[in-house]
């Protein structure tokens, strides 16, 4: 590869390691890959805890742990031009040629965003998700995004309904938004060597406990399908401000032996949770894409998924049961993929998954 070529990118956003998710995980890996392909990358996020100032990872990708604190829900205090200095400095230090934010609801994103424009360099947005018109959060963000994207270079969404709901909140022009789907290495989430038992049905869900994804309909869903099925189990990872409710919910119905709570879940131990079950459940009242599906199919299990954002483009048919984000739509749609479960092959959809991906 010629060095005319290759890049210097800076990634910015709130959301990164040790914070776990999947816009974590996408910068992440991109990063990995931008590397191998000889370009030089270099992240940009908050402070965690202890975790401040520059820090190495994998294949010698750098971090730059600014001293900011944490706001809200992971985001830092919104200043405009308090991060002008810091940003110039790293742009400077690290000759970047081109800035990448992510992440629609990341402050530091559109500061960085709005810094690198206006010091006239090539700038790349990243939208991980969706967001409404009507409440006031919305509304906020929506003219946010209008003044901080004006002059973007390209954007990037991760499914088609992503990209109309991010080219209405922006006002950028179609041709330039991009869709690109997101991907995991099936290499990485296998099958278990061995087909689990039929006679113990254990339906995983791996999510953050909040309420964007679904958590207050679990904690419904959950009692009316141990109800209904004996002989099914819930696993349970994930972390958040709801999994107080969760936990109410299984002292309430007394299901401490039928509902499983791992709390947080490090991503290396996903695959590890996942082998365990059958179905995989995913409850989100909004989605982009959810990487968390492809990962569960990945590793042969049959998903059930709210029918919501860019859900319905992540599988085919037979690999999904879909479900409107209704807690007795959501228990019939269970107990349709319980009644198909004897016919999945678990290798054959890891199979099948990963040819999807390539398609």
């Amino acid at each position: 590869m010629g060095e005319w070529k290759r890049h210097r990118i800076l990634m910015v956003s709130d959301f990164f390691y040790p914070n776990f998710g999947g816009v974590e995980n996408h910068i992440y890996y991109l990063s990995q890959c931008l590397l191998k392909l000889g370009h030089k990358v270099v992240v940009m996020t908050h402070a965690y805890n202890n975790r401040s100032g520059v820090r190495y990872m994998t294949g010698g990708l750098k971090v730059y742990y600014v001293p900011w604190k944490p706001f809200l829900m992971q985001n830092t205090f919104p200043t405009f031009y308090g991060t002008l200095p810091i940003v110039r400095t790293i742009l400077i230090r690290e000759k970047i040629s081109l800035v990448h934010g992510h992440q629609a609801f990341s402050t530091l994103c559109h500061e960085a965003l709005m810094h690198a424009r206006t010091m006239g360099y090539k700038v790349v947005f990243t939208d991980h998700s969706l967001y409404g018109f009507a409440d006031a959060g919305s509304i906020h963000m929506n003219k946010v995004l209008q003044f901080t994207l004006a002059e973007v270079s390209q954007a990037i969404c991760v499914s088609h309904t992503s990209k109309e709901n991010t080219v209405l909140r922006s006002g950028l022009p179609p041709e330039k938004v991009f869709v690109i789907p997101n991907a995991v290495d099936t290499a990485m989430f296998k099958p278990a060597p061995e087909r689990l038992s039929s006679h113990e049905i254990v339906i995983v869900v791996i999510s953050r406990l909040v309420y964007r994804k679904g958590a207050d309909l679990l904690v419904e869903v959950i009692p009316e399908v141990c109800r209904l099925y004996p002989n099914v189990r819930f696993i349970v990872g994930g972390d958040g401000p709801k999994r107080v409710r969760l936990e109410e919910m299984r002292e309430k119905h007394s299901l401490q032996d039928r509902v499983e709570m791992l709390g947080a879940v490090q991503h290396s131990q996903v695959r590890s949770v996942l082998i365990t079950g059958h179905i995989f459940l995913n409850s989100s009242l909004t989605e982009a894409f959810c990487i968390a599906i492809l990962e569960a199919a990945s590793c042969g299990l049959l998903t059930v998924s709210t029918r919501v954002g860019g859900v319905p483009e992540v599988l085919p048919d037979d690999m999904i049961v879909l479900a409107k984000p209704d807690p007795s739509d959501m228990v019939q749609a269970i107990k349709k993929a319980i009644s198909i479960l004897p016919k999945i092959d678990p290798q054959e959809m890891h199979n099948h998954e990963g040819a999807v991906q390539l398609a």
